[in-house]
């Protein structure tokens, strides 16, 4: 039997972080070559995931370019990809989520016959601006893929609704639970622990740090939020943290300068909020772990919290992941100030609350959905994931 020729693709942060146990698992399996191809639609943030799963990007296509467009970056994908399936000629191609680098990648394989496998596939808020423009990228990509690796049987419902043939689907989990499971058993590494005391949140981790300050983790960057919507966020943090010297939060701001420019004007110099430029994956993994809450317009993160046993609050106004919300580990709050001011201050003034939200169970993985990929594609089956 000759190895199974795969091609994984992978173009941001989230990307490598969910394909990253997929790709380790299928460079120790003897019956699989693996091919890892990175677009590099975000360069610095995946070079470090690369680096913290030692995994080798074998081609670079190299496409980030400053302040680009979706169109320019999937108009790159396609042509630099075209000779990379030529060349190598994989069976099937692995694209994960919903960027722009996976809905041009499934493209370009459709037009060369190859096979291809999405991995979180059947996300949906039925709502092509929200989000933008993910929603558009994960509905075609999942229409020219020919085995969808569905999180959840809510997604897999998706999938079949839209006339997806129920023997090309099968319930995985979602692998960004097999890559946060690894990284959370890891002691937290020595560079992680210079930047806490060089930002002064090493009381994060201090057993003997005096429990008056709890904290909460901030992620907000999406497309939608740029504007007004940003600009009510940082006005809640800042209500909260004027009212609230029981909290402190750290804030790690991406650098697009529609995100980056306006939480540094309103929010540089405001005691109790600590702005950090973004973090790698491990840092992330432990600020998530010390945290109280998070508030949170990230998808990822929306998967990730639950495990840990940490409460999300959505600063969106609709969310592909309902299972979360439905399983009262998440809420959507959306990006009004009066609103988010209220939320958290419920959930940390009502213990009955919390509780609920930090115990209740996590619908998206068991840490085996990469082995249950590789199942499949080898012999056709799996024990699907059930929640």
């Amino acid at each position: 039997m000759n190895a199974l020729r795969i091609l994984v693709i992978v173009g941001t942060r989230p990307e490598a972080i969910k394909m990253a146990p997929l790709i380790q698992l299928l460079q120790r399996n003897q019956h699989t070559e693996v091919f890892v191809c990175s677009t590099g639609q975000h360069r610095e943030m995946l070079d470090q995931v690369f680096e913290l799963f030692d995994i080798k990007p074998d081609v670079d296509l190299d496409v980030m370019r400053p302040n680009q467009t979706p169109t320019q970056v999937a108009a790159r994908v396609l042509m630099a990809l075209e000779p990379v399936l030529d060349d190598l000629r994989p069976d099937w191609m692995l694209v994960q989520g919903d960027t722009t680098t996976v809905m041009a990648a499934a493209i370009a394989a459709h037009y060369r016959r190859v096979r291809v496998g999405h991995v979180e596939a059947g996300l949906r808020t039925y709502d092509r601006d929200n989000p933008f423009p993910e929603e558009m990228n994960r509905v075609i990509a999942d229409h020219v893929s020919d085995l969808h690796f569905a999180p959840t049987a809510s997604s897999r419902a998706n999938l079949l609704r839209e006339g997806i043939s129920a023997d090309k689907i099968f319930v995985t989990g979602n692998s960004v639970i097999d890559a946060l499971v690894q990284i959370a058993e890891r002691p937290l590494p020595t560079n992680s622990l210079h930047w806490l005391k060089q930002h002064a949140l090493d009381w994060i981790i201090e057993p003997e740090s005096p429990q008056n300050r709890q904290l909460v983790l901030v992620t907000a960057h999406r497309r939608e939020n740029h504007g007004e919507p940003i600009r009510q966020i940082c006005a809640a943090l800042q209500q909260l943290v004027q009212a609230r010297p029981d909290i402190h939060i750290v804030y790690p701001v991406h650098r697009n300068p529609n995100v980056w420019n306006p939480v540094h004007e309103l929010l540089q110099d405001v005691p109790g909020i600590t702005l950090v430029p973004p973090v790698d994956y491990a840092m992330l993994v432990n600020l998530m772990k010390c945290s109280k809450l998070i508030l949170t317009d990230s998808g990822g993160i929306q998967e990730e919290a639950p495990s840990l046993g940490v409460p999300v609050l959505v600063l969106r106004e609709t969310t592909e992941r309902p299972e979360a919300t439905d399983a009262g580990v998440a809420r959507i709050v959306g990006t009004d100030t009066e609103q988010i001011v209220a939320a958290v201050n419920q959930l940390l003034n009502d213990v009955q609350v919390y509780t609920a939200m930090s115990q209740a169970m996590n619908p998206y993985g068991d840490g085996r959905t990469g082995q249950r990929i590789i199942d499949i594609l080898l012999t056709g089956r799996c024990d699907q994931f059930i929640a």
